[in-house]
C-alpha cells in the first residue's frame, strides 16, 4: 500500500505514544515529534511502501529516545491478557472458522492506531466480537490450501491466538513455517515472544521477516529459510494491516489469506468493508 494523506497523523500519534511510554520530558518529546514530523514530510515523496516509511520513522524516534523496545510494559499485558481469555475459550474452537476468527480478534492488540483502541476488558469484547463473526469469510476456500504454509504474525498478545491456529492446522498435517519480526518495533511479536507461547512445538520452522527493526514484509532482505519457505508454500497466511501493505503490493506470490481487524479508513476502503470488521481474505495472483 502506498501513502496516503490520512497516515500522516496516525504515524505522529505513535511517535508521540512512544514519547509517553519512555517517560520522555517535554522539550525531548517536542524535539522528536517536531523531527519525525519533518522526516515524515520528506518520506512521503519518495517512492516507498507505507510500512516502509513507518518504520525509517520509528527506528528515528527509538533512536533520539534511546530505547530498543518501548512498548515492552504494553507487550506483556498484551500477552498476559490474551492468555487468560485464551484458557476460557479455547475449548469451544472445534473449527478452522471459529481458530481464525479468534487469531483475527487477536489482532486487535494494537496500540496507537488514531483510528482505534484496544478494549481493557478483553474477555467481553472476545465474546462480542466472537458472536459477530467474520465480514469477509473465505475461510472455506483457505483451509484446503493449507498443505505447507508461511504464517506471518503481527501483534504480541495476538500471536497467542496464532499459537492456536498453528496447532489446529499442525494437528490436520501442515507444514507450518511461522515468520516473527526480526527486532522490536511496535508491539510486534518477536522470536522472544513466539518463543513464550512454545510456537516451535507446531510450526515445523520459526524465523523471522529479517530487515532488522522493520514493519511487514520486505521480499528484498529476507532470511534464506523464509525465502525457500516462501517458493515451496502452498499459502502464505498474513496477519495485521502491516503485512497486508506489503505483501498486497507483490505479485507471483502464492495466495495470500489475509486475516486481519481493519482498523483504519485507508486499509478500509482499499479492501472494501467498514472500520472496525474483521476479515480472513483470499487473494490469488
Amino acid at each position: 500500500m502506498r501513502w496516503d494523506p490520512r497516515c500522516f497523523p496516525c504515524l505522529l500519534s505513535r511517535v508521540s505514544l512512544e514519547c509517553t511510554l519512555c517517560n520522555a520530558d517535554p522539550a525531548l518529546s517536542r524535539r522528536v515529534r517536531d523531527e519525525c514530523e519533518r522526516m515524515l514530510n520528506d518520506l512521503k515523496e519518495r517512492p516507498l511502501l507505507h510500512p516502509e516509511v513507518a518504520s525509517a520513522l520509528h527506528r528515528h524516534a527509538y533512536g533520539m529516545l534511546g530505547t530498543r523496545d518501548p512498548f515492552s510494559a504494553l507487550k506483556e499485558e498484551s500477552t498476559k491478557k490474551a492468555l487468560e481469555v485464551c484458557r476460557t475459550v479455547r475449548p469451544r474452537l472445534k473449527s478452522f472458522r471459529d481458530f481464525v476468527t479468534a487469531a483475527v480478534i487477536g489482532n486487535t492488540f494494537d496500540f496507537g492506531v488514531l483510528s482505534h483502541s484496544v478494549e481493557p476488558d478483553f474477555a467481553r469484547y472476545f465474546e462480542h466480537e466472537f458472536a459477530e463473526g467474520l465480514f469477509i469469510d473465505d475461510t472455506d476456500r483457505i483451509l484446503p490450501l493449507t498443505d505447507r504454509v508461511v504464517y506471518f504474525t503481527d501483534n504480541c498478545g495476538e500471536i497467542v491466538f496464532d499459537r492456536l491456529l498453528v496447532e489446529y492446522l499442525s494437528r490436520r498435517g501442515s507444514e507450518i513455517t511461522v515468520a516473527v519480526r526480526d527486532e522490536p518495533i511496535l508491539n510486534d511479536a518477536t522470536r522472544a515472544d513466539a518463543n513464550d507461547v512454545h510456537m516451535e512445538k507446531f510450526a515445523s520452522l520459526v524465523t523471522t521477516t529479517g530487515c532488522g527493526c522493520e514493519l511487514g514484509v520486505r521480499l528484498d532482505c529476507m532470511p534464506d529459510d523464509l525465502a525457500r519457505a516462501m517458493d515451496t508454500c502452498t499459502i502464505v497466511i498474513s496477519k495485521g494491516m502491516a503485512n497486508y501493505e506489503s505483501l498486497s503490493e507483490y505479485s507471483g506470490l502464492p495466495p495470500v489469506a489475509y486475516l486481519m481487524a481493519v482498523k483504519c479508513d485507508p486499509i478500509a476502503d482499499e479492501v472494501g468493508v467498514p472500520r472496525g470488521k474483521k476479515v480472513a481474505m483470499l487473494r490469488v495472483s
